[in-house]
């Protein structure tokens, strides 16, 4: 069976063997889960979010247990840019897999310089920018839930990064995610993911304490997916780029789901801390269950939702 998926953007193309990859923050730069299978078997690594200095994040405690989810404050930790490309990518299979650069700033010329390092790296298959963390008390959701900003930080990022694909990641924490996700494409995204995770807050009833340092945090996990196959599908039916979807897939049968709400391709998250093989097998039990429910191809799935009349 098929499994290669194109992502038809508006300046580049980016292709993926199959539509299962990584995503940023949950399956580290992919050295980490070498251990656990082969890093070529995936679609893409989208790597943990780099952004142009290093960043400590947050302070502990900064990952919390939900019913059927998790929260995280992490507040994007990482060692930078120059790190990562010295000592990390090199170590990546960029001939065999595509490698996704997630990309952190503060401000729309952050933004733009950081993109314009990226565009010279051969490795770097495409740029996925990060609009939409929680986590953050710069940048981050700021430019995902007001359409200009994220406009702004698109066009820069085009604009520096134009040898790249780039993927703009959207947060669901906004009144109509639809004009978010026009707006990105608009100003010249190649495709959108989606979704980031949602703001919540737990509470240790004993202690009378929020269970996380920074009070409240991104919620991911089983507990999002109708959240996220909702935005994909209001955002595959909005735009004519491509949609990645993110959100609470643990089996196959949610890729299928996603595939069916319009996404071309998917991104494996909290599972991979649930079950570190998680997105290899998922990848690999991918075609049979294709097969099972009549599909010739990944591609074949895509937007086949059959809605009530």
């Amino acid at each position: 069976m098929d499994l290669s998926v194109t992502l038809r953007g508006q300046r580049r193309d980016l292709n993926l063997k199959n539509p299962v990859l990584t995503a940023s923050g949950t399956f580290g730069s992919g050295l980490e889960y070498t251990p656990f299978g082969n890093l070529g078997d995936l679609g893409g690594i989208v790597v943990k979010g780099i952004s142009l200095l290093p960043r400590e994040g947050n302070p502990y405690p900064r990952i919390a247990e939900t019913t059927a989810g998790m929260l995280n404050a992490i507040g994007l930790q990482n060692d930078g840019v120059e790190k990562f490309l010295n000592e990390k990518l090199p170590l990546l299979p960029f001939s065999e897999t595509a490698i996704l650069a997630n990309l952190y700033a503060t401000s729309p010329e952050e933004f733009g310089e950081l993109a314009g390092i990226f565009n010279e790296v051969e490795g770097i298959a495409a740029l996925e920018v990060n609009v939409s963390c929680p986590n953050v008390r710069h940048g981050g959701a700021q430019f995902g839930q007001d359409a200009k900003l994220a406009a702004e930080v698109t066009a820069r990022v085009r604009e520096m990064a134009p040898d790249k694909h780039i993927m703009v990641k959207l947060s669901p924490n906004v009144t109509d995610i639809r004009e978010i996700a026009r707006s990105v494409e608009a100003a010249g995204a190649d495709s959108i993911s989606c979704i980031n995770t949602l703001l919540g807050m737990a509470v240790n009833a004993r202690t009378r304490r929020p269970m996380l340092a920074n009070i409240v945090g991104g919620l991911s996990g089983p507990a999002i997916k109708p959240v996220a196959l909702r935005c994909v599908w209001q955002v595959a039916s909005a735009v004519r780029i491509p949609v990645i979807g993110i959100g609470g897939i643990c089996c196959v049968d949610d890729i299928i789901e996603f595939l069916l709400c319009g996404a071309q391709a998917v991104q494996i998250g909290t599972a991979n801390f649930m079950h570190p093989r998680a997105a290899f097998e998922l990848a690999a039990n991918l075609p049979a269950a294709l097969e099972e429910y009549g599909f010739t191809s990944a591609a074949d799935a895509c937007g086949k939702i059959e809605l009530p009349q």
